[in-house]
């Protein structure tokens, strides 16, 4: 089953100009959407290609992608 993507405005719209702001101005959230959305590129990226994966390793990497969405959304609610 394929996954759609999680583009982070895309998955936040109402965040969308805070995270514009805090990756122009803050290395290490930037760092992180960098690394967000390089890892949900490689999420679908393997499911597209149909390379056999591990049921738990793809977990894993989903639940990834997630703490790092949380982390994230942390920083951008955070005044």
């Amino acid at each position: 089953m394929l996954t759609d993507p999680h583009d982070l405005v895309a998955e936040l719209p109402e965040y969308s100009q805070q995270i514009r702001t805090l990756q122009e101005r803050d290395e290490t959230f930037n760092a992180l959407v960098v690394e967000y959305n390089q890892l949900d590129h490689h999420i679908q990226e393997t499911e597209l290609s149909g390379t056999p994966i591990d049921d738990h390793h793809f977990e894993n990497l989903k639940k990834q992608r997630l703490r790092l969405k949380d982390e994230l959304v942390r920083r951008v609610r955070t005044p």
